[in-house]
């Protein structure tokens, strides 16, 4: 795909800019200046990895055309190994020039929340929820990401039958709203005794969170069911009415938590997935086309909704929606799924840069 012209746009772009920035009137308004600035600092940064990435390319066309006129073996081994290690370079340029080039959606610094659950496939369904949660736990640890439980049912095997956790950091819900969808899961269960291959589904949601202040909630809309948490017993649990249920009756939305033994925390727990929720659809509503719609992500759980299957007996993982594969499937679900992030984030910017200029 030919960027060149795109680039050409954003060097004018920055250059329009740096005129706005130099006119001492500019900073009268600090809203502006500050939004402009930081569009300012993003250009300058795209920029500079575009004019490193055309460097290192014109190295290489340097260094073949040395090769093709010259026969010392000692200066071919050195030119090819520099090539080799620009190649490298060049592929880290087109990936960050990729992940960076289109403007940041408002939703990608957002905290997120993801929501776990299993569908088909019963006990083995729910283990894997459980394996799914880890993965995204162990990567957001490689990411200083904080992680905080919001609620966790889990099943006498150790499954989960459902969880919802917040994710906090930088570039949170950039990363993770490719993860929403239905995860197929192809391996023989522990519960297995014929050594046969089970296949099972899991859903997974990832709402970019809402403050307060985006989403106007009135009091009178709201009905408030409290009841008795289910799960192991001990103080406070099945004893009180310590789980709340807040359901929101103008969209319909019903959210429950029963993980703290403090109703008020509950409550506190569930608003901050309901703001979620109905941030979500003020989105869809809004931007039809770059909307995380809930339905199609989640759909019905059933095996054919797949965007990702996770194949054991092959080692291999692989996404639907784009094509991709990898064959480190265990070390995967240790969290190393940079890489998957990455190629993901590239090809989806590569499809709509080509929609954007085909406009």
């Amino acid at each position: 795909m030919d960027l060149i012209p795109l680039v050409d746009r954003m060097r004018a772009t920055f250059a329009d800019i740096e005129k706005q920035m130099s006119d001492p009137d500019f900073y009268s308004d600090r809203e502006r200046s500050e939004t402009v600035g930081r569009e300012h600092q993003r250009l300058a940064t795209l920029l500079s990895s575009c004019d490193e990435l055309e460097s290192c390319r014109r190295q290489v066309a340097d260094n073949e055309e040395l090769l093709q006129s010259d026969e010392d073996p000692e200066l071919i081994n050195m030119v090819t190994a520099d090539n080799a290690e620009l190649e490298s370079r060049i592929q880290a340029l087109d990936l960050k020039v990729l992940t960076q080039i289109l403007p940041p959606s408002p939703n990608d610094s957002r905290n997120t929340i993801v929501e776990i659950r299993p569908a088909a496939g019963g006990d083995e369904a729910a283990l894997f929820a459980a394996d799914l949660v880890r993965m995204y736990c162990r990567f957001a640890e490689t990411r200083k990401w904080r992680v905080e439980t919001l609620s966790r049912t889990e099943t006498p095997l150790g499954g989960l039958k459902d969880i919802s956790f917040s994710l906090s950091g930088d570039a949170v819900y950039r990363d993770m709203q490719f993860e929403s969808g239905v995860h197929r899961v192809q391996r023989i269960p522990a519960t297995e005794t014929s050594g046969r291959i089970h296949t099972s589904t899991v859903t997974v949601a990832v709402l970019p969170e809402a403050e307060e202040v985006e989403i106007e909630i009135r009091p009178q809309d709201l009905r408030m069911d409290v009841f008795r948490s289910q799960g192991p017993g001990g103080q406070s649990v099945n004893t009180t009415d310590s789980a709340v249920r807040i359901t929101h009756e103008p969209s319909g939305l019903s959210v429950a938590s029963q993980q703290e033994k403090s109703q008020h925390r509950n409550r506190e727990i569930a608003m901050r997935i309901l703001r979620s929720r109905l941030l979500e659809m003020k989105q869809e509503e809004e931007d039809a086309k770059h909307a995380a719609k809930r339905k199609s992500q989640v759909g019905t759980g059933d095996r054919s909704e797949r965007i990702r299957t996770y194949n054991f007996p092959q080692n291999r993982v692989t996404d639907h929606r784009y094509g991709l594969s990898w064959h480190d499937l265990y070390g995967m679900l240790e969290g190393n799924i940079d890489q998957m992030f990455d190629e993901i984030i590239a090809l989806d910017t590569t499809r709509r840069l080509e929609a954007e200029l085909a406009e």
